[in-house]
């Protein structure tokens, strides 16, 4: 059995929200007690309605957000008792980062945003590495393009390749399907597939589509901030039909 790249255990969220002026702020808890682990080498989807937790779970998952309560592990490091720039340097050295916005800075070339992480780490970037994971999603030929002579597909190549050139132990993805078309999304779903089958990737994706998670090895369905239910190899047919259950469910 894998070794879980990252482990949450009974990670609550809890947002203080404002609802009119001069009344007293309600608590929303975006996750309640979830335990959940992330085997490495292997790509988990994370689904459920709007409002169940996924974008939260992923920001506590990588180190972004801090939970209420709680404990959340990469490798051997708890990150909750790390300080801001313990974590910084963690999420810097150790994770990666996708995103729906591509986040590439338009000055730059496509190389010179992939070396990006590596100048504000203070090391200076590696041609050779940056032209490896530049070759490996498909973009060799346009290292010297900037982002406007890019299309939408190929910009998020390029912050693909941006989140692999410091080796991370985990890539975090949050819908990076989600602006692009079909044809253009299966390019890049099957290049995270790829990348945990022959090169033992941790992924973990959030996103709304069924067909972009039946790419994964498993998903975890949330519901209210809880882990509703987890589906092993599921067609997307299958997930489709699960989540339309889960949507239509009375509050």
């Amino acid at each position: 059995m894998a070794v879980d790249a990252v482990r949450l255990h009974q990670v609550s969220k809890e947002y203080r929200v404002s609802t009119r002026r001069g009344a007293p702020d309600t608590a929303f808890i975006a996750l309640d007690e979830v335990s959940l682990g992330f085997p490495g080498g292997s790509f988990t989807a994370v689904m459920g309605p709007s409002g169940s937790g996924k974008s939260t779970l992923l920001q506590c998952a990588a180190g972004l957000d801090r939970p209420t309560s709680g404990s959340v592990t990469l490798g051997d490091t708890e990150l909750t008792r790390l300080g801001e720039g313990a974590l910084t340097r963690l999420r810097r050295d150790r994770v990666g980062f996708v995103f729906q916005s591509f986040n590439l800075l338009p000055a730059l070339s496509a190389e010179q945003n992939v070396g990006l992480p590596l100048r504000l780490a203070g090391r200076r970037p590696s041609r050779a590495r940056v032209r490896e994971v530049l070759d490996r999603v498909g973009l060799a030929g346009r290292a010297r393009h900037r982002p406007g002579q890019l299309s939408g597909g190929q910009q998020q190549r390029v912050a693909l390749a941006r989140a692999l050139v410091t080796r991370p132990e985990v890539l975090f993805a949050d819908e990076p399907t989600g602006a692009l078309d079909t044809r253009t999304a299966r390019e890049v779903l099957t290049l995270l597939r790829d990348m945990t089958d022959h090169e033992g990737t941790t992924v973990v994706m959030v996103t709304h589509d069924p067909v972009a998670a039946s790419y994964a090895d498993r998903v975890v369905l949330l519901v209210d901030g809880r882990v509703h239910e987890e589906l092993t190899a599921a067609s997307a047919d299958r997930i489709a039909a699960r989540m339309t259950g889960l949507e239509a469910a009375p509050c």
